[in-house]
């Protein structure tokens, strides 16, 4: 089974609306039926507000 890439993580997200706070961005990718690999990314950001969809790219990727 292959990571998670940035297309996936992007994809989860669509149609959040930042800033937006960890929870609001599980909450979206469980609304869009993110994959568990997603979904456990997401879940293990750290819990600030993220301004735009690279800010969590780099939490998640931690790049």
């Amino acid at each position: 089974m292959s990571d998670t890439n940035p297309i996936e993580l992007q994809k989860a997200l669509k149609g959040a609306h930042y800033p937006a706070s960890k929870d609001e961005l599980v909450s979206c990718a469980k609304d869009n039926h993110a994959g568990r690999q997603v979904m456990d990314k997401i879940s293990h950001i750290p819990g600030k507000s993220y301004e735009n969809p690279a800010e969590v790219e780099k939490a998640v990727f931690k790049n």
